[in-house]
């Protein structure tokens, strides 16, 4: 299919760069003991899968992973040669692709390796798996010895399957206590440690439990969010070991600007009013491009300053109060940096009453990325 050019300015600037710094640096943190699973699922938290998994193995990690078995056929299909790992679910009818394309899936239950050894006489290539311990997270994964033996002995015994892998995931690994990850730990290791033999890969980290407890480490830690530069909280975000560097910007560019009399009122129903003779410039970009309508008052960069958001947020378009007449085309960040100033993700996140990982998965597919 030809690609179509972009006349609309609103776009995601991704630097890619900064993703490979970060994993640069998160190895030389992490020594040579431990590999990076670089997590590139919901389309790359939004800044796109096959542009972050090809930059991630670049710089060093070992593996990339999603959470559908969709997401990594479209990878392989893209040409991403490495390691791929599917953390959620799969049906037992894509066993046998995962095995032709050699991608590993997640398995917590003997009935499902059964049922698809039952339906695959034999497969084209081995399948690899990793087997999912819920220490407490609550989601999916087995949680006794008894069914992890189960599965293991069936796996085993089986010429058609191999055990790659065992990981967990922490529930409050970005929590100031240390005492739910502490438990969780245990109860991981506890079962892993009664094993004959421990698989290839045991991984339990993701970016919270990577950045503040290193003895966690093992073979390998899952990179997710702070791949693309963010800290998973606040917390997090002051005790970091190094520097992450943010590798998403949103701008776009006003596209029309009006001088309104005192009263005017602005956008559906009604509810911003003009206290005076104002400059209002129209931005093309709106909630259907992931604004939500909740940041009305949300300041955007113009000028290397900061302008409100004035009026409801519409479907394609919002309204700025300027600080006076300015051309069309200039440009608006609505995330990112401007001069001295900038505006995070995390700043979206409080207003909004969310997480900054809702926020970079939100901004929607309509919005064309653009890379450096």
């Amino acid at each position: 299919m030809q690609k179509l050019d972009n006349y609309r300015p609103t776009k995601v600037v991704v630097n890619l760069e900064a993703i490979r710094n970060n994993v640069k640096n998160l190895n030389s943190y992490l020594g040579s003991k431990t590999s990076i699973i670089a997590v590139v699922k919901a389309d790359g938290y939004g800044h796109g899968e096959v542009e972050v998994a090809l930059a991630a193995l670049e710089a060093g990690a070992m593996m990339v992973s999603v959470a559908t078995p969709d997401e990594a056929v479209r990878l392989r299909m893209a040409g991403i040669s490495g390691d791929i790992l599917v953390m959620g679910p799969s049906p037992v009818s894509f066993a046998k692709k995962a095995a032709e394309l050699s991608i590993t899936v997640t398995v917590s239950d003997v009935g499902w390796i059964q049922e698809v050894l039952h339906e695959n006489k034999c497969f084209a290539q081995t399948l690899k798996v990793h087997v999912k311990i819920d220490s407490g997270m609550g989601r999916i994964g087995l949680r006794d010895v008894e069914t992890l033996h189960s599965l293991v002995a069936v796996v085993s015994s089986s010429q058609q399957i191999a055990l790659d892998g065992i990981f967990t995931h922490f529930s409050c690994a970005d929590e100031e206590s240390s005492v739910v990850t502490e438990l969780q730990y245990k109860m991981f290791m506890d079962l892993v440690n009664t094993l004959p033999e421990k698989p290839r890969l045991v991984h339990a980290s993701n970016s919270a439990a990577t950045l503040l407890y290193p003895q966690y480490a093992l073979d390998a830690i899952r990179f997710g969010i702070s791949l693309y530069g963010m800290a998973p909280s606040k917390y997090v975000g002051e005790k970091l070991p190094f520097n992450l560097e943010r590798s998403l910007e949103l701008h776009s560019e006003l596209a029309y600007v009006k001088l309104l009399s005192k009263g005017s009122a602005i956008s559906y129903g009604g509810t911003y009013i003009t206290t005076g003779e104002e400059w209002i410039g129209t931005i093309p970009i709106g909630y259907a491009d992931g604004l939500r309508r909740g940041l009305k008052g949300q300041e955007v960069l113009i000028g290397g300053k900061r302008v409100p958001i004035v009026g409801t947020i519409c479907m394609d378009q919002c309204m700025v109060k300027l600080p006076g007449n300015m051309p069309i085309g200039e440009q608006v960040v609505f995330i990112g940096h401007q001069g001295t100033e900038e505006v995070t993700m995390e700043e979206w996140a409080e207003k909004l009453d969310t997480i900054p990982y809702e926020i970079t998965v939100s901004i929607a597919k309509r919005v064309p990325r653009v890379y450096l």
